[in-house]
């Protein structure tokens, strides 16, 4: 990819959309450098839903910025006038198992799984080491992606390509 070629387009998807979408979105728009434009949303987010604080903490604490991160639903990003995704990366089970709305443009897709960070009732101070190891997790199969050569990453290829660094 040059520095004339539009960022790839990447949507994670979870369940809420409060932590694991909300954690991925936010450090591959850190780490893409200008690469990659992530978003992330939720197939069924609650009424008023939000990050999870102990989401943020963590992403703040590793020097992430959480500006303009919100939770929303997928609906978001199926319509004719939402920008149209290159890749789309579930990271918890219950959205890979459901049906996906019909994805403009056909993206490729891949699923990512990783455990809930905020199930349970777990002190605080569990769950945010849980939320941390969470976050680590995915930064590295980030890095990974963002450090895939351009051929690695053409249209005809991604979805191979994202599919397996699940395996890392």
């Amino acid at each position: 990819m040059t520095n004339n070629t539009k960022p790839l387009n990447v949507l994670f998807l979870c369940t809420h959309n409060s932590a694991r979408s909300i954690l991925a979105e936010a450090l591959l728009n850190s780490l893409g450098d200008g690469r990659f434009k992530a978003y992330s949303a939720g197939s069924s987010p609650r009424e008023n839903q939000q990050p999870h604080p102990l989401g943020l903490l963590v992403l703040q604490t590793a020097g992430i910025s959480t500006e303009g991160l919100c939770s929303k639903s997928w609906d978001e990003f199926a319509g004719a006038d939402a920008p149209q995704m290159d890749l789309i990366i579930t990271v918890c089970d219950n959205a890979a198992e459901e049906m996906c709305p019909i994805w403009p443009g056909h993206p490729a897709t891949a699923h990512w799984g990783y455990p809930d960070p905020s199930h349970g009732n777990a002190p605080e101070g569990q769950k945010l080491e849980a939320f941390r190891k969470t976050m680590h997790a995915i930064k590295h199969r980030l890095e990974l992606l963002v450090s895939l050569p351009p051929e690695k990453l053409a249209q005809t290829v991604l979805q191979t390509s994202a599919r397996q660094l699940a395996k890392t």
